[in-house]
């Protein structure tokens, strides 16, 4: 089993109460399968993400991803598993604002000591795919929001790690290119990788393996593709 929650709660503390974000969570995903995570707003979506990516420690439960308990290692130890390991497409994309698109895509290879690394050809070939052939040499704040959110994609996926997470990797996207950034999730995904999304596109469910709804930090596996569609 490539990822596997365990009894995972996860709470957060507000000024009038306390509010469960996950609840009890158990949740499995193999190698070579891509699943969809959909829910309402704050139904606990992103704490399952960022939970999974060893970055929000649960207040019980466990964590496996690769056969690794993720809070069982030290916090710099989790930092170099997440580096090789894990792939993580952030809603807010996170670019570095002073590199250019080509060198925020290469940026992880500087916390990477294997000598197999991807070369530049690879990393301008993914970023042609991805539409950004024009843009490479450009700085994230001449991006639009769209471009931004293909350079982060391009980052998470160029080194190909086991498990790629990603928070609405679509959301800035028109459907033409949407529906490359699936084509390019599935072949990943067709070629060993394990694939979670959280995302409010119904047309991401088409792509999935498994669908997933989250309620109240409650989670659910979908027998059917569910037929609404949650806004923001």
């Amino acid at each position: 089993m490539i990822i596997e929650l365990s009894h995972v709660t996860r709470k957060f503390p507000t000024r009038n109460a306390t509010v469960t974000a996950l609840s009890d969570v158990n949740f499995k995903l193999e190698a070579g399968t891509m699943a969809c995570l959909s829910g309402p707003s704050g139904s606990g979506k992103s704490t399952l993400l960022f939970t999974l990516g060893g970055m929000l420690r649960p207040d019980s439960g466990t964590v496996r991803v690769l056969e690794q308990d993720l809070y069982g290692l030290s916090k710099s130890e989790r930092a170099a598993f997440r580096a090789t390991q894990i792939g993580f497409v952030f809603q807010e994309f996170h670019l570095i604002p002073y590199l250019t698109v080509r060198e925020n895509v290469l940026l992880p290879l500087g916390q990477i000591k294997h000598s197999a690394r991807p070369n530049f050809e690879e990393c301008e070939k993914l970023l042609t795919r991805l539409g950004l052939a024009h843009r490479m040499d450009h700085k994230p704040r001449q991006l639009s929001a769209g471009e931004r959110q293909r350079t982060a994609i391009a980052r998470a996926t160029l080194l190909k790690p086991p498990v790629l997470l990603a928070d609405e990797p679509t959301g800035n996207l028109d459907e033409n290119s949407a529906a490359e950034v699936y084509q390019l999730l599935t072949e990943y995904r067709d070629q060993g990788g394990t694939v979670l999304v959280v995302t409010h596109t119904r047309a991401a469910w088409n792509y999935a393996d498994q669908v997933f709804q989250i309620v109240a930090g409650q989670l659910q596996v979908c027998s059917e593709v569910p037929n609404q569609s949650y806004s923001h």
